[in-house]
């Protein structure tokens, strides 16, 4: 049993979407300060949502990331799209 402990956790890891570990979320939130220029948070709530999944989600953060001068950072997305999946979507 103890031998197929390591092998079980890594076929979990495997399974995990690749972005779900790179996002820092404390620092996306610090981060999404610069979307509050633009709109609330309100575009997050359940029942004006239009984002339906992570990966859409991310597509968006970045898309809108090109808006600033400089434009988001890959990790900066990241970051942002870990934020709002942690605390609104759930994804």
């Amino acid at each position: 049993m103890r031998q197929m402990l390591p092998a079980a956790t890594l076929l979990l890891l495997l399974a995990l979407p690749a972005h779900a570990l790179t996002g820092d979320p404390v620092r996306g939130e610090k981060l999404h300060t610069k979307c509050l220029d633009c709109h609330g948070t309100g575009l997050y709530a359940p029942d004006k949502r239009k984002v339906k999944t992570l990966k859409a989600l991310r597509k968006e953060v970045k898309r809108w990331g090109t808006y600033y001068a400089p434009a988001l950072s890959e990790q900066d997305v990241e970051d942002i799209t870990a934020w709002l999946n942690r605390d609104y979507y759930r994804f």
